[in-house]
């Protein structure tokens, strides 16, 4: 098993959960402190952005998710929370670029 094989899981945990932070984060700043609009194309751009990081983590753990033989070992374990972990980040992150460009900015 190569290294790549072994590191596989684990690179593709991490970039969902930060592309989302980093989405809620940067429009967050851009809609409340500035309180510039980003239905103008910022915003959908940004979150489609995010879903392909999100996409691509999935391609990263999909080979991995198979069971091997009848023990299913941690990495295919492991690599079915990824692609779970990835699911949900995914749908968060298209609900709120929905609400981006439907809510205008500075609301309330």
């Amino acid at each position: 098993m190569s290294r790549w094989d072994r590191i596989r899981p684990w690179a593709a945990l991490l970039p969902p959960p930060l592309a989302w932070y980093v989405f809620q984060l940067g429009l967050g700043s851009v809609l409340k402190v500035r309180c510039a609009p980003v239905g103008n194309g910022l915003g959908l751009g940004w979150g489609l952005g995010s879903l392909a990081v999100c996409a691509a983590a999935m391609a990263i753990a999909w080979p991995c998710a198979k069971p091997a033989g009848d023990q299913t070992p941690p990495r295919a374990w492991l690599s079915r929370v990824a692609l779970l972990l990835a699911a949900i980040f995914a749908l968060a992150i298209a609900f709120q670029t929905l609400a981006v460009m439907i809510v205008p900015p500075c609301v309330g």
